[in-house]
């Protein structure tokens, strides 16, 4: 059982407590680790934006294999025959964590607030085919979109929010809903001592049934290896780490190392307004100057596989296996050649008296994104191109980004509009991490609106590697790897079941815990 495997230190009791430690986990408890810390539980300032949260429901939900399945809908919605309204039908019998009933008052509610300017919903530009919400009888509701778009049923996981709490107005950011939420999931809200843990407790009334696990807490622990340390002394049931890390945990008794297979991708950002990255000849260069495939076996473990765009293999019926760059460093230098950049004394390329030499930005607590922008930089000084790397936090890395390059991460496994959209479709461009880098393509542009609006698998997979294609040719991004994710869990569970991650903060949505509300300790 949970409580002769975890030892926790009570918050002040003994005075070699670890800052931030938990309180001890109890026979039926889980006390996770997680780097990152929200700052807000709001669905309407993102939280859980990729479903699976613990403490909302969306309308829909998926399954292990990424299928949608009803989850506040009494059923999957489907589309009308012109594609532009879906119509839900609500589930029955379901209460907030309050107490209060869930009807499609608070449907309605949750979506306009999102629509709302005046609430300033930093999530609402993921929502811009959505021209209205209404109810539609005493257990439905009606959304219609201003055009056609095949993947609406994946916009539906946004969490539903009682309509009581979004009455008054003004902006979602004031609201002291952020720091106590209230919503149907399976895991109700206890407390939120930021920068040390967030408590929840189980939703005994929860439609999909009570959570055997009934206290779980989560301490927020940024650094890898303190987070390590931690865990290997008996402060954790389970925690994310980066590869090599989790590795070291393979032989420990009682201890168990999980690899998913992710659609998270990490890449670097070239800013079309950097006359340096803004050139055809070096965007192409550096894809073939990376060594993609070194990188995961020197940085990752092994754990990962190589990004040419941000489609993830995963998604087969639309990826393009054939728009990817060989790793060519001579072919590389025969391109800068040709385009006039010609190495100097040392070693740096220069063309018209302006040196080959850009900043490439990581966040600085992040040390996956560390090791993979020094591996980068490595193999482009190999080719004459000198990065400069700046590891920095994020409020000094935001207004940067239309001049220096960015070490970003994203992706998702349900379907490739979700993420390529907003990324490199010219609308979306310098819409905060939308398209931070302008980059501007008429191709690409017409795929990824011919693929959003089409109704036919065939015609949005077309589209799809159309684009794929045109990003070889004209590519914005160096995309370097696909992550595997990789966790460490003490004790014997059931319900553990796989999954294909997306890109997540935190470890309550994807990963192991994606369905902790069935999991129960192993006698």
């Amino acid at each position: 059982m949970l409580g002769s495997v975890v030892s926790v230190a009570v918050l002040g009791a003994a005075a070699c407590a670890a800052p931030g430690s938990p309180s001890p986990a109890a026979g039926d408890g889980l006390v996770l680790a997680d780097p990152y810390e929200d700052e807000s539980l709001h669905p309407l300032m993102g939280y859980g934006e990729d479903g699976m949260s613990k403490l909302f429901d969306g309308l829909v939900t998926h399954d292990a294999q990424r299928r949608p399945l009803p989850a506040l809908a009494a059923a999957v919605p489907a589309p009308s025959a012109d594609g532009r309204t879906w119509t839900v039908r609500l589930r029955g019998g379901v209460t907030f964590h309050d107490g209060s009933s869930f009807g499609p008052e608070d449907v309605v509610a949750t979506y306009r607030t999102l629509l709302d300017p005046k609430a300033a919903s930093p999530v609402a530009s993921s929502y811009r085919m959505l021209d209205g919400v209404r109810q539609a009888g005493a257990d439905s509701v009606q959304f219609r979109l201003k055009h056609p778009y095949a993947p609406f049923v994946h916009r539906l996981t946004l969490g539903i929010v009682p309509s009581e709490a979004l009455e008054g107005g003004g902006t979602l950011q004031s609201s002291p809903f952020n720091g106590r939420p209230v919503g149907t999931g399976p895991y109700r809200f206890a407390e939120w001592r930021r920068g040390e843990r967030l408590v929840l407790t189980a939703n005994e009334r929860y439609w999909g049934g009570a959570p055997r696990i009934k206290r779980l807490t989560v301490a927020f622990v940024p650094d890898d290896n303190t987070r390590a340390q931690r865990m290997r002394r008996g402060d954790f049931d389970g925690t994310v780490l980066p590869p090599a890390l989790a590795g070291t945990f393979a032989r420990t008794d009682g201890t168990t190392v999980y690899g998913h297979d992710s659609a998270d991708y990490r890449g670097v950002m070239l800013p079309q307004k950097n006359p340096v990255t803004a050139d055809l000849a070096i965007r192409r260069a550096l894809n073939l100057a990376v060594d993609r495939d070194g990188m995961i076996r020197a940085l990752l473990a092994g754990r990962g596989s190589p990004a040419f765009g941000p489609v993830p293999q995963v998604l087969r019926e639309y990826a393009d296996p054939g728009a990817a760059f060989r790793h060519d460093p001579a072919e590389a230098g025969r391109i800068l050649d040709a385009a006039g950049w010609k190495r100097g004394s040392d070693g740096v390329r220069v063309r018209d008296g302006r040196p080959a030499r850009f900043t490439l930005m990581y966040p600085a607590d992040d040390s996956v994104r560390k090791a993979l922008a020094g591996g980068f930089a490595s193999d482009a000084g190999k080719v004459g191109i000198r990065v400069d790397l700046a590891g920095l936090g994020w409020d000094a890395i935001e207004p940067r980004m239309k001049r220096d390059a960015l070490l970003m991460g994203g992706g998702t496994p349900l379907d490739p509009d979700l993420v390529a959209y907003g990324l490199l479709h010219s609308s979306q461009a310098e819409d905060g991490f939308n398209n931070p880098g302008s980059f501007r393509d008429a191709v690409v542009d017409g795929a990824l609106d011919r693929a959003r609006r089409a109704t036919g698998q065939a015609d949005r997979a077309g589209a799809y590697r159309a684009m794929q294609r045109r990003l070889v040719e004209n590519p914005p991004w160096v995309f370097l790897v696909f992550l595997e994710h990789t966790y460490v869990v003490r004790g014997r569970w059931t319900g553990y079941r796989p999954v294909v991650d997306p890109h997540v903060h935190g470890v309550l949505a994807w990963g192991p815990w994606w369905n902790l509300e069935k999991w129960a300790p192993r006698g």
